[in-house]
């Protein structure tokens, strides 16, 4: 059971579960930026309606500097899943996720995607007894309604994918993965995710969401940044204070502070494109999400009394 906890990137679930979701959040940027392209392998099962599928969501910047992005909900029978902890390894019918690659072969009306990316080592988030994920010690806690997981804030590409006849490179493009499962997403929250800063060794996790908890609700938050190899990490559970300063659909501005440092971002869909979640176990939710966001940083390390800006951009960003 801990050995799950620990390692979210394992099936947390079982196929016998229901009105179950579990699903992998794999997102790949080629080295030019010009090309951003997440899959989300899962397996939804909901009484009547037991499936697998893998999800996609691609953003291309084109010769005139447009954006375009595109979405893709790919059904497959729920005996074409199948998945092994030892090495960790899930399949969908023929796409196949891993921590070392992903190889994936998906056709819809409007894509032919097809290819295999190396995955270069991963940039873990700091864990103890305590806080064995970055849920803290909620990791712990039974019957959530959505637990999250971080699997690697950021790692090195290699290969390459075609997609409708056109071949894109990624070697030296960028990599994050987490993933999420329980009965549903939540019914409000903010995430934005970047690994694309000027200083190319910062990354950028953060979530902030209205929890269900027994009878009660609250709103719970993670934040985690690696600045120089230096983690920060702003969460409910470690007496981490947030604060909204001003949210509109398409933006958003968030402070999280605690004894250590105090963090400002500020961050921006610029072009977006439709997702499906789970919803009281049932993949029927239809969110927006932008792989091309904007994003702004702004970090005063209390204890060194240093300050560090940055600006990041091919963020993923949802506001729900």
């Amino acid at each position: 059971m801990f050995e799950k906890i620990k390692n979210p990137i394992l099936f947390q679930g079982n196929l016998n579960k229901k009105n179950y979701f579990e699903g992998w959040y794999f997102k790949q940027v080629s080295f030019d930026e010009k090309t951003s392209i997440s899959f989300i392998p899962g397996v939804n099962l909901f009484s009547g309606d037991e499936h697998s599928f893998v999800q996609y969501i691609y953003m291309n910047l084109n010769e005139r500097n447009e954006k375009t992005t595109k979405t893709g909900y790919i059904r497959y029978r729920l005996d074409e899943f199948s998945y092994q902890n030892e090495p960790f390894l899930v399949q969908i019918g023929q796409n196949i996720f891993t921590e070392s690659f992903i190889s994936v072969r998906l056709k819809d009306e409007q894509f032919m995607i097809q290819g295999k990316l190396g995955l270069g080592t991963f940039q873990s988030i700091k864990k103890t007894l305590l806080a064995p994920s970055i849920m803290g010690g909620f990791a712990y806690v039974p019957k959530m309604e959505c637990y999250h997981g971080v699997i690697s804030m950021n790692h090195r590409l290699q290969g390459s994918l075609t997609i409708n006849n056109k071949d894109i490179e990624f070697t030296n493009g960028k990599g994050y993965i987490e993933k999420d499962w329980g009965t549903s997403f939540p019914k409000e929250y903010i995430w934005i995710h970047s690994n694309h800063f000027k200083d190319p060794s910062t990354s950028l996790f953060l979530s902030v969401a209205h929890i269900p908890f027994h009878v009660k609700t609250f709103k719970g938050f993670i934040c985690n940044l690696i600045v120089n190899d230096k983690e920060y990490r702003f969460a409910t559970y470690n007496n981490s204070k947030v604060s909204i300063l001003d949210q509109t659909k398409d933006s958003v501005t968030i402070v999280f502070t605690n004894k250590e440092a105090e963090l400002t971002v500020k961050g921006l869909i610029t072009c977006s494109g439709e997702l499906i979640a789970p919803e009281n176990g049932s993949m029927n939710k239809a969110i927006k999400e932008g792989l091309s966001g904007e994003v702004t940083i702004l970090l005063k390390d209390k204890k060194q009394n240093k300050v560090y800006q940055d600006t990041g951009n091919l963020i993923g960003i949802e506001i729900v």
